[in-house]
């Protein structure tokens, strides 16, 4: 009988081959590979490249270079991370370096070679680069050997340069320049190897981030330009949406702050952050749906809607000038024998002074009535109290007004004031009708309309829905839906207050004056009081004095809010 033999696996047979440290090598590149897909910060993910790379080589030092391309501009090397066991205390700067063969990144980044040398002092004089001795000589250092890699995507164009300086043979001792020489040594072929695939895995990881970062660019840019929509279509709360998204996310990162009461275990992480921000900014946007005519009124009345009622005072007053004129004509024609005997103080003649008295206190009248006008056609000319208090005198005028006809160019009887234009002059409050004010609410539903379509990264899809309920109010008094507690998410709870205070204290609303701030926060403290808004976020608002991120501040020195 034959005897059996078990096939060994080609790969383990192959690992039993490697000695004990390259495995442990492979072994954290592996774990450093799992770690550089993970989500990081630029900055920390080329500090991460470094320190790992230097961790492998036992290098004392070693920078990063990106490759910057410019649409335009000549293209360059930017030196992001720098790393020196034997000078922690020296921190460099990010500076741009000309990209040319002369340097040794420079030269990398353009070959796209990789440099080994072992005595970077002496590099021979043919060679197109050099050594820059800047650093050496400004702090007191030694540069031995260099490894000097480029940084390739998987199209084999290079991104940046990674530059790892004096491979130490004890990784613990720190370098001088006496001993320099003595405790370095050359970087080994497998060393290099080595680094250079770890690079390429760097230069992936590098490419997605700054992808990333152009996405999340690309998308703040679509923002801004959202909101400049909005305020290019009511420059009145020119703005409003920069103003509120700070005081929102300021409040939202002391929220994170509360260690007692029902907000303690309220805390937003950066990402959840980014989605508040978006949700305030975007908040308003629906306005593009509302009626440009209506989003840009200031007064009562439409200027078009007074540039007809003052043509028709016009029309009114030269009717009754006309008609002056015919019946003193008239009167003329039939006594002017009677005239001219008895002279100027005949009774005829006091007869034609007094229709030009009555036309002068009919035209008074209609100056009396253009001023009304204007003054009640101001959003702030009547306010609540001023209009249970309207003078008797001042109905009888309005009143007046209203019945007031006169006849138009073809004879017929028409009033000087339309039953719609009354209705406008008489708002109690602001400048909208009911009509105008359901057009203006309307914006709320057009934005979450507008925002739910756009197709949200994980971390920001809840921003249509926080940005929905900014017009919300605890006990259900709010709109569009009328929403109650913890129907409202906790994001718009504190959208909803920075609105709020905004609205009260913007000095570019036409229909209001700007609040002072001691008034403003009073009023907060009433809508929480009413059950309006959230009391405990109210409070942090106040006590952390979220409102100075705007700049402004309590008249009264050491005033508690």
């Amino acid at each position: 009988m034959a005897a059996f033999h078990r096939r060994q696996p080609s790969g383990l047979s192959d690992l039993a081959s490697i000695p004990n440290d390259h495995l442990k090598l492979i072994e954290k590149l592996l774990s450093i590979g799992s770690a550089l897909s993970i989500g990081q910060d630029l900055e920390e993910l080329l500090a991460f490249i470094l320190t790992k790379s230097r961790e492998i080589t036992y290098s004392d030092a070693g920078s990063v270079f990106l490759v910057q391309k410019p649409e335009g501009e000549n293209p360059y090397l930017l030196f992001k991370v720098a790393q020196n066991d034997s000078l922690p205390h020296v921190q460099l700067r990010e500076f741009a370096i000309p990209l040319t063969r002369h340097s040794l990144a420079g030269y990398v980044a353009l070959t796209g070679r990789t440099l080994n040398i072992p005595d970077a002092q002496n590099i021979l004089p043919g060679f197109p680069y050099q050594l820059d001795r800047n650093f050496d000589q400004d702090f007191e250092y030694q540069t031995c050997s260099v490894l000097v890699l480029p940084m390739q995507d998987n199209t084999g164009e290079t991104i940046g340069v990674l530059q790892l300086i004096n491979r130490k043979i004890n990784p613990e001792v720190k370098i001088t320049i006496e001993n320099a020489v003595k405790v370095t040594q050359s970087y080994s072929e497998w060393e290099e190897r080595v680094v250079r695939s770890l690079a390429s895995q760097a230069a992936i990881s590098i490419e997605r981030k700054l992808l990333h970062e152009n996405i999340e660019n690309l998308f703040e840019g679509f923002v801004r330009a959202s909101v400049q929509v909005i305020e290019s279509r009511d420059p009145t709360t020119s703005g409003h949406s920069e103003r509120v998204a700070n005081l929102t996310v300021h409040l939202a990162e002391q929220v994170g702050n509360v260690s007692q009461g029902p907000l303690q275990l309220i805390y937003f992480t950066p990402p959840q952050i980014q989605e508040i921000r978006y949700a305030a900014l975007l908040h308003d946007f629906g306005k593009v749906g509302v009626p440009e005519a209506i989003l840009n009124k200031r007064k009562k009345l439409y200027p078009e809607q007074l540039m007809v009622i003052q043509q028709r005072f016009a029309v009114a007053q030269r009717t009754l000038e006309r008609d002056c004129a015919e019946a003193k004509y008239a009167y003329l024609v039939n006594h002017a024998s009677h005239i001219h005997q008895e002279g100027e103080d005949c009774s005829h003649c006091q007869y034609l002074k007094g229709l030009e008295s009555q036309l002068e206190r009919a035209i008074a009248t209609l100056h009396r009535y253009q001023s009304l006008i204007l003054e009640i056609n101001e959003p702030e000319a009547i306010s609540p109290k001023q209009f249970e208090a309207f003078s008797d005198e001042a109905w009888g005028e309005l009143t007046a007004l209203a019945e007031y006809r006169y006849p138009d160019v073809n004879g017929e009887l028409q009033p000087l004031l339309t039953p719609q234009e009354l209705e406008q002059l008489m708002l109690p409050m602001g400048n909208l009708t009911q009509m105008e004010w359901q057009a203006i609410k309307a914006h709320v539903t057009h934005s979450y309309e507008f925002l739910k379509q756009i197709p949200w990264t994980k971390s920001l899809q809840s921003v249509p829905i926080i940005a929905y309920g900014h017009h919300e109010k605890l006990n259900g008094s709010g709109y569009p839906r009328g929403l109650r507690g913890d129907e409202i998410p906790v994001q718009t709870q504190m959208m909803a207050i920075a609105d709020i205070y905004d609205a009260l204290t913007a000095a570019d609303r036409p229909y209001k004056r700007p609040l002072p701030l001691e008034v403003a926060l009073r009023i907060l403290r009433e809508e929480a009081d009413k059950g309006s808004i959230n009391g405990e976020l109210v409070a942090v608002f106040m006590h952390q004095r979220i409102y100075e991120v705007l700049g402004h501040s309590l008249h009264a020195e050491g005033h508690d809010a």
